[in-house]
């Protein structure tokens, strides 16, 4: 069983609370992100920065609210972290 599926079926095991957990996890990744994108200033590389920010995460959340199936929720969630974390790391020096 490779670490993915691992991962997935513990999150489909226990959908309704690692939904939750990810809104929360998500908002907040997303959030920090997006602090430090702007703390570089507002031009255009920040704002395209701070939109992918933002559909990320609400790509996420939408498709929570949504209650699309599980397997899409996870990679959703997974793109969010990485996607989030990466600009995070990109932006703060």
């Amino acid at each position: 069983m490779s670490t993915y599926q691992k991962y997935y079926n513990r999150f489909e095991h226990g959908l309704f609370g690692n939904c939750t957990l990810g809104i929360l996890a998500s908002s907040c990744l997303g959030g920090i992100a997006a602090m430090a994108v702007l703390m570089h200033g507002n031009g255009f590389g920040q704002m395209t920065q701070l939109f992918f920010v933002i559909c990320v995460s609400m790509m996420f959340n939408g498709a929570v609210i949504s209650q699309q199936k599980p397997k899409t929720i996870f990679n959703l969630l997974i793109l969010s972290v990485v996607v989030n974390t990466l600009l995070f790391a990109i932006n703060f020096h």
